[in-house]
């Protein structure tokens, strides 16, 4: 710890109501951290003492301290109907207690989003330039820098999220900020329903993968109704998995013998095209490696020949293609026509769901 800051000889036991909790809103909420504290609090005491400094400076005695670091002990706490807090005293200015908040290795790492509310409050609150902000906690200008820019980047409704705990700190610099950057609009659709709907980083990632790559049109449709989008493409995922699920190996065996022999015929194609000077020696070494292979694969399959040639072999399993239900699928329609879904398409796509069923039941048995 620095010279200029000297904690008191030991922790003080101080009313939770004589703390002023200033520095609330740079801290993130998360409910789960704090039950975890409660609960270790209530089996085990407060192991871990919060930090806090005079308000009126250090000359000033324990009437009126701004708590530093904590906030998440003090919310369990009272969560525990507890009414005092132990302390560690700071005897230093709250600009120092606040940089050595940042440079001290605490219990837990602070989000991005924190550090950047803890800068600004240092910066924009208590006057320092962010020079001194980084000579003083160790840090270069370039990364103050690039924390204070984690704030003027995203939306302050976005912001708002992530300080309620509601929205991730990845969720919101890496899909929220981004997206509003380029559409407000869908940015704010997406974080209403995220609230409402209450969906993952991994819904929320998945959901900004497909907008990448889709069109304005489905954009729009993947904006005005965010959730049912992801559900019909969980219903995608599980009638992907009823298929493989049905078609068993086999059908496994085809399908990727299909596609393995489209692109023997694409490369094919492509060396056609080219002369022998233009066969680089990487593009030489890998035909060999691959000849070789399919050498040995060659003699491998030949003891399949007798079963090809036997029309009684094999002639009871249906092949997998024919095996499957002609009817759209439910992922299907949801993602080509959103909310317009409706119950005639969802009983054709029920309907459709028994027959697959009974088919797959029947082979099994």
């Amino acid at each position: 710890m620095s010279a200029m800051v000297a904690a008191s000889d030991s922790s003080v036991e101080v009313d939770l109501h004589r703390l002023q909790l200033r520095f609330s809103d740079t801290r993130l909420t998360d409910r789960r951290a704090i039950d975890n504290l409660a609960q270790s609090i209530e089996r085990c005491g407060q192991l871990l003492p919060c930090i806090a400094v005079p308000g009126g400076g250090a000359e000033v005695p324990l009437v009126d301290l701004v708590l530093i670091d904590g906030y998440r002990r003090v919310a369990a706490l009272k969560r525990l109907g507890r009414d005092t807090a132990r302390i560690d005293v700071w005897q230093c200015d709250l600009a120092e207690g606040l940089l050595q908040t940042l440079v001290r290795a605490q219990a837990r790492r602070f989000d991005p989003i924190e550090e950047a509310l803890l800068l600004r409050e240092l910066v924009h609150g208590l006057g320092l330039s962010q020079n001194e902000v980084a000579r003083r906690s160790a840090r270069d200008v370039s990364w103050v820098n690039r924390r204070l820019a984690l704030l003027t980047s995203l939306p302050q409704e976005c912001l708002q999220a992530v300080c309620q705990g509601s929205l991730s700190c990845w969720a919101a610099t890496r899909v929220l900020g981004p997206l509003a950057r380029a559409n407000a609009s869908h940015a704010g659709a997406l974080l209403r329903a995220t609230t409402r709907e209450e969906l993952s980083t991994r819904d929320l990632a998945q959901w900004y993968s497909h907008y990448q790559r889709s069109t304005r049109a489905v954009r729009e449709r993947m904006a005005a109704e965010p959730a049912l989008f992801l559900q019909s493409l969980q219903a995608r995922e599980q009638e992907r998995a009823i298929d493989e699920l049905s078609a068993g190996p086999e059908g496994q065996c085809v399908k990727d013998l299909r596609h393995l022999d489209a692109v023997v015929g694409r490369v094919r194609e492509r060396l056609l095209m080219l002369s022998k000077q233009e066969l680089s020696g990487e593009l030489v070494e890998i035909l060999q490696r691959v000849r070789a292979s399919l050498v040995r694969w060659c003699q491998e399959i030949g003891r399949y020949d007798d079963q090809a040639r036997d029309p009684q072999c094999g002639a009871d399993v249906e092949p997998p293609e024919q095996g499957r239900a002609s009817h759209r699928t439910r992922a299907e329609h949801l993602t080509e026509h959103g909310s317009e879904y409706t119950e005639e398409a969802d009983r054709k796509v029920t309907t459709g769901n028994e027959n697959s069923t009974i088919r797959a039941t029947g082979s099994a048995s």
